[in-house]
């Protein structure tokens, strides 16, 4: 029996950090993109690309990052991400030009997409012999997630207002740096494996991902019967289809396709996706209600989402573990994804004149409380249900779900926004009246994810651990550290 690594909670503060930090650099830019815009003279369809920029590169990669753990080790693929990360965003911060900060926004995805998926890994290494201290280990990564994203906000309002808008990007490099000097000490090895490198699957996935992205966030402008957006989308569609048949036909490929049918992986993986679809819109537009419409400031409106953020916290590591050890993993997803369509759909009825405490802060917490619920079963349960040698590869898989989910979530619910009047500046009804188009969508694709989730996840007992696989013995993963 493995000995338990004896400084595991120290890494997985650092592991919690690498979280924090990936889904951050997805926000942190928001309030910084109209000074971006005039200093580097972006066009007004050019600037939405220092934000897709990272996100397809980051999602369109992760999975190469996970297999890349499997076969180099996860602590050596942590190291080089965080080493990508800071060269990405110190060539961000000192880009002269809209194409080197696209160019350096797509390298920071690319070292996102070797953090997250190491990250998981090195998790299950760390705690994969007690399931009760996994459960909670992944519940602290979890609340990363939101806490990173709100902190994205309100960092990048305050570092714009009272700094400048390199430091959006700076104020990564020296935490890379820290990060880079405790792994070492901190993080459990795993020997190096045999193995080939699927670069064709690599680069049909990411361009597949791009190309649907790209389609769907240029549709309301282009027009959705346009042949630009047509060809786009089907360009992208047929890409991802290559991928897979590059994936069929490969002795060794990126993501072996039988992997899918491992009981409770895709349904868990369909579950993060649309979390991912209906969880990010609600967040993007209730920052655009809360300084657009409410007339909050950049600082106001990231405080706004605190208590939000907290509550998220506060319900992933203290009640989502004990409702997940009582009742199993399939009821809780269900309930989850339940509550955050309930909570968009009030949040829906936000008006024009409305306040934070009345429109707002119920609205929020209830979401909160049905994302909370849903995020660590599904996401324990999308990774355990893998061998331990694929477990780079499963959260390869379960990243790239959640990240695929929220960019066309985004796009789709951005365009429905946008033809209910979400395009209207100064406009305080016309906006309302579109983000409140874009909350009633996302309360729809959460709505869909609990149904699929009801109908497709096979119900395990209340006892057993959503992530371990009962035929695998947690002792039997990857050897840990003393």
């Amino acid at each position: 029996m493995q000995t338990a690594h004896p400084r595991r909670w120290a890494a997985l503060a650092v592991i919690a950090l690498a979280q924090f930090m990936v889904i951050m650099d997805t926000s942190i830019i928001g309030v910084a993109l109209p000074e971006i815009q005039t200093d580097l003279d972006f066009s007004p369809e050019d600037l939405s690309w220092v934000f897709n920029a990272y996100v397809v590169a980051f999602g369109g990669l992760l999975l190469l990052g996970g297999r890349l753990s499997d076969l180099f080790g996860a602590k050596r693929l942590f190291a080089a991400g965080w080493a990508i990360l800071a060269a990405g965003s110190l060539a961000a911060g000192l880009a002269d030009s809209a194409g080197v900060e696209i160019a350096a926004r797509a390298i920071q995805g690319v070292g996102a997409a070797f953090i997250a998926p190491s990250a998981l890994t090195l998790l299950i290494m760390l705690f994969g012999s007690n399931p009760k201290e996994l459960m909670k280990a992944f519940a602290v990564y979890g609340a990363a997630a939101p806490a990173g994203g709100t902190a994205g906000v309100f960092l990048g309002g305050v570092i714009t207002e009272w700094i400048s808008w390199p430091w959006v990007f700076y104020i990564n490099i020296p935490i890379a740096l820290l990060v880079l000097a405790v792994i070492p000490a901190l993080m459990p090895d795993a020997p190096a494996r045999r193995g080939s490198i699927d670069l064709a699957g690599a680069l049909t996935a990411t361009a597949g991902l791009a190309a649907t992205v790209f389609g769907i966030v240029r549709a309301p402008a282009e027009g959705w019967g346009s042949s630009v957006t047509l060809l786009t989308i089907a360009g992208g569609l047929a890409a991802l289809a290559v991928f897979v048949a590059i994936q069929a036909r490969r002795r060794e490929p990126l993501m072996r396709l039988s992997i899918l049918r491992t009981p409770n992986l895709a349904a868990a993986n369909l579950a993060q996706l649309l979390l991912g679809a209906a969880w990010i819109p609600m967040w993007f537009f209730l920052n655009l209600y809360l300084q657009q419409v409410l007339g909050y400031g950049a600082f106001e409106g990231g405080a706004a989402l605190l208590p939000m953020t907290v509550a998220i916290m506060v319900l992933m590591v203290v009640v989502a573990p004990r409702v997940v050890n009582r009742f199993g993993f399939k009821p809780p997803i269900v309930a989850g994804m339940l509550l955050l369509a309930a909570g968009m759909a009030v949040m829906s009825l936000v008006r024009p004149d409305g306040s934070f405490v009345a429109d707002v802060l119920p609205a929020s917490l209830l979401a909160a409380a049905g994302m909370s619920l849903a995020f660590i079963p599904s996401l324990g349960t999308a990774i355990g249900a893998a061998k331990p040698e694929e477990g780079g590869l499963a959260a390869g898989i379960v990243n790239t779900s959640y990240q695929v989910g929220s960019a066309l979530g985004l796009a789709a619910m951005t365009a429905v926004a946008a033809s209910q009047g979400a395009s209207r500046l100064g406009d305080l009804g016309a906006l309302t009246d579109g983000y409140s188009a874009a909350f009633l969508g996302a309360a729809a694709i959460a709505a869909v994810g609990a149904l699929l989730a009801a109908l497709l996840l096979r119900t395990s007992p209340p006892d057993a651990s959503a992530v371990t696989p009962s035929e695998t013995p947690a002792d039997d993963r990857q050897p840990v550290a003393a």
